[in-house]
């Protein structure tokens, strides 16, 4: 949504997405530009199925199909790191031991290695539906003499 997706192969090469989240993607409920961008999904970006949860995770239990599927998929393939957003389910991703980080922390990232204006993507994100802790977006801008 704030025209900077093109980051991810920058900073980790590949990206491996649940058919679960590929599904939420290209829902109608799904914003026109993300519906666009994935019906032409890059070579980058790798859909795969997530495995099935054996044996049954409790802290999986109460989170979104897709932040499930992508920690399971995640703990599958021993990744890296997980892309995640979602509040519980960052807090279950990391509870099954998944290094974790969202769009602020790619951003941060991505302005780490001079890729992008962390100040300008923030001031794109501002005019979306995201929500930030605004302590966490001042030491950012800060941290990056913004």
């Amino acid at each position: 949504m704030i025209g900077q997706i093109d980051l991810l192969p920058r900073l980790f090469g590949k990206v491996v997405l649940p058919k679960e989240v590929h599904g939420e993607l290209t829902s109608d409920k799904a914003p026109t530009p993300v519906r666009e961008w994935i019906a032409g999904a890059p070579v980058w970006l790798e859909i795969k199925d997530a495995p099935l949860q054996v044996p049954p995770d409790s802290s999986l239990i109460n989170i979104d199909p897709g932040e499930r599927a992508a920690i399971l998929l995640a703990l599958s393939l021993h990744a890296d790191l997980l892309l995640m957003d979602d509040r519980r389910g960052v807090s279950a991703a990391e509870r099954n031991g998944l290094r974790v980080t969202g769009t602020i922390g790619v951003l941060d990232l991505a302005a780490e290695q001079k890729l992008v204006e962390f100040g300008a993507a923030i001031q794109k994100l501002e005019n979306t539906n995201f929500r930030r802790p605004e302590v966490l977006i001042q030491a950012l801008l800060r941290k990056h003499g913004e």
